[in-house]
């Protein structure tokens, strides 16, 4: 299955969706997909969705999910690859009013560097994408919040330590 996650904030995303009621239509996409599409108002035709969900049904549908297809957002990547999804990440674009800026583009290259995802900078290739993410292994997502937490420690403990010896 294939879940779509267009976040929850203003931004429509309407160039996507549209782009995947094409590949399905055409045949390029064949399992299930289901988008939570946010504030887009463009409707899909080829496949189910929601506007917006609450984090326990959002959590049901990524957890069956495959594939991720998601904009570009920091939180979304992140949540899908660490449950371990293959994730076909898009970068929204201002100059279609998808955001305010184009962040996004670098947000996708340096995911795309460290090997975790697929970036799609450009919708039109949404097809080379999915075609390539069901045949690629990506690297595992790393969480490096446990060395963050040990460097705090240290620091804690290393300051207290010279509040004792004074």
């Amino acid at each position: 299955m294939i879940f779509i996650t267009l976040g929850s904030q203003k931004f429509q995303f309407n160039r996507l969706l549209k782009k995947v009621d094409e590949l399905i239509e055409n045949g390029t996409i064949n399992e299930e997909v289901f988008a939570q599409i946010g504030a887009s108002d463009y409707k899909p035709q080829h496949f189910s969705y929601t506007e917006f969900m609450d984090n326990d049904t959002f959590s049901e549908y990524e957890k069956k999910a495959d594939i991720v297809i998601t904009h570009g957002g920091t939180g979304a990547i992140i949540g899908a690859v660490k449950q371990g999804k293959k994730v076909i990440a898009v970068s929204r674009l201002a100059k279609y009013g998808e955001h305010v800026d184009d962040h996004q583009v670098q947000l996708l290259r340096q995911f795309d560097d460290m090997g975790i995802i697929e970036a799609c900078y450009d919708v039109d290739n949404l097809s080379d994408c999915y075609k390539k993410v069901l045949k690629t292994d990506y690297i595992p997502y790393v969480s490096n919040t446990k060395t963050i937490i040990g460097s705090i420690e240290e620091y804690i403990l290393s300051a207290f330590g010279k509040v004792n010896n004074e």
